[in-house]
């Protein structure tokens, strides 16, 4: 009898580890959600406050990840933080469980300036002098903190709480030393129990280590998922060339009938390019196209215009690679250097007869429907300079950002600038 009870005690500890190793592996492996980049880029930023000490406000250039439910703040561009990473430095995060957000005018004299403010203390201001990207970013960050639980259930806030309570052996020992003293030997045996179990706290944690560090090297890549049909092809976020090998053109279609809509009801409308649409509503187009749903933008729920252009911006921002591809990244900016204008054009055209179909066709669709905006800016108040600056960055960057970034930001906008004041010249021999 006492066999057969020893073995139910040895059966009942083993399942209570079980369960309570699984636990811990649910609590310390975040779902495939958290791990999702929803947005990324420049920003100013400022931290303010730590733990609810005020701080002295140092403003300085981070890169900003923003995902599901945190953002990380890199010193650096992306390519050198995550090469940092490996060498042990780790990037500052914070949870943006429960925090709050808004617009901060009063804490600092420059504009575009917004606060986030964690529960635990933790301030910080960002800030951009362009106002789309400011708006992009708050709207992209409160949409990720408005789909969090207020509440005690976010995983963060109660993996603290899980943290705070599996005290070290030792100072359970000296916590309940007198207790075990006084206790009836059933109780005591409970606290023994208890005792040894969280001893075994370091081997539970150094396995759910060891079972996260396998589930994440033995992820199948996005190309297995994709011929295995589990991921479909989309259209945001794929290659140019891809898109249009699957469509069998050069221009994508849905480039055409973002333009198509903006020429017919947004050529007059200020500020078109540079006023930001809501970003829910972009996000929700989005889905629609990548879902090969049936798109029709005269649809009464897209009729803000400045969300078809958003979507359109997005789409460009997204490509793994720009339309101007990495390789003619440099070629490009040693083309706008020259100081003759004609020899710039012509410089600047026998680049473009060089590029893929679909990245030279694309090109000339875009810039001849910007020229178009450009024809109205007596109305729309939309300059060659104006769009320049909107789609300078989005359509040309290069692959790694190691040099002066507001260097490379001057030549990207005079080279969306050329490719409009002179659109004539530059696709002469492309015009039927």
């Amino acid at each position: 009898m006492a066999v057969s009870i020893t073995g139910h005690c040895r059966e009942k500890i083993s399942r209570h580890r079980r369960n309570h190793s699984q636990h811990i592996l649910k609590d310390v492996i975040p779902p495939l959600e958290q791990l999702m980049v929803e947005k990324e880029g420049y920003l100013q930023k400022a931290k303010i406050a730590d733990g609810g000490k005020k701080l002295r406000k140092n403003w300085s250039t981070s890169w900003i990840v923003l995902s599901s439910r945190k953002i990380e703040f890199y010193k650096e561009s992306k390519q050198q933080a995550l090469s940092n990473m490996k060498t042990g430095h780790k990037p500052e995060s914070v949870d943006l469980c429960g925090a709050h957000i808004e617009w901060a005018k009063e804490k600092s004299s420059r504009k575009n300036v917004f606060q986030i403010t964690t529960v635990s203390g933790n301030e910080f201001l960002l800030q951009s002098d362009i106002d789309f990207i400011i708006l992009d970013w708050f709207h992209a960050i409160k949409n990720a903190i408005d789909r969090l639980p207020k509440d005690s259930s976010c995983p963060s806030r109660n993996l603290e709480l899980f943290k705070i309570q599996r005290s070290s052996s030792t100072e359970l020992l000296s916590h309940y030393d007198s207790d075990i003293k006084e206790q009836k030997p059933e109780h005591r045996k409970s606290l023994m129990f208890r005792l040894h179990h969280s001893a075994s706290d370091t081997s539970d944690k150094n396995r759910v280590k060891s079972r996260l560090k396998k589930f994440i090297t033995r992820r199948p890549s996005l190309k297995t998922l994709q011929e295995k049909g589990l991921i479909k092809d989309q259209i945001f976020g794929s290659h140019l060339h891809k898109v249009c090998e699957r469509e069998n053109s050069t221009v994508p279609w849905f480039v055409k009938q973002c333009i198509e809509a903006v020429e017919k009801r947004g050529l007059d409308v200020d500020g078109i390019y540079r006023v930001s649409g809501n970003l829910a509503t972009i996000q929700k187009l989005r889905f629609i196209v990548n879902q090969e749903e049936k798109l029709n933008l005269d649809d009464s729920q897209w009729e803000d215009i400045h969300v078809v252009t958003g979507a359109l911006k997005m789409f460009f921002r997204e490509l793994p690679e720009p339309l101007f591809p990495y390789s003619f990244f440099e070629r490009f900016v040693e083309a706008i250097k020259k100081q003759d204008n004609n020899t710039r054009i012509e410089a600047v055209k026998c680049l473009v007869q060089k590029l893929p179909p679909p990245n030279r066709d694309t090109m000339k669709v875009l810039f001849g429907h910007l020229t178009k905006i450009v024809a109205k800016a007596s109305k729309n108040l939309m300059s060659t300079q104006s769009l320049g600056i909107v789609f300078g960055p989005t359509l040309l960057r290069a692959e790694n950002e190691t040099g002066n970034m507001a260097i490379h930001m001057v030549y990207q906008n005079q080279i969306a600038e050329l490719m409009l004041s002179e659109y004539s010249k530059i696709f002469s021999s492309e015009e039927d």
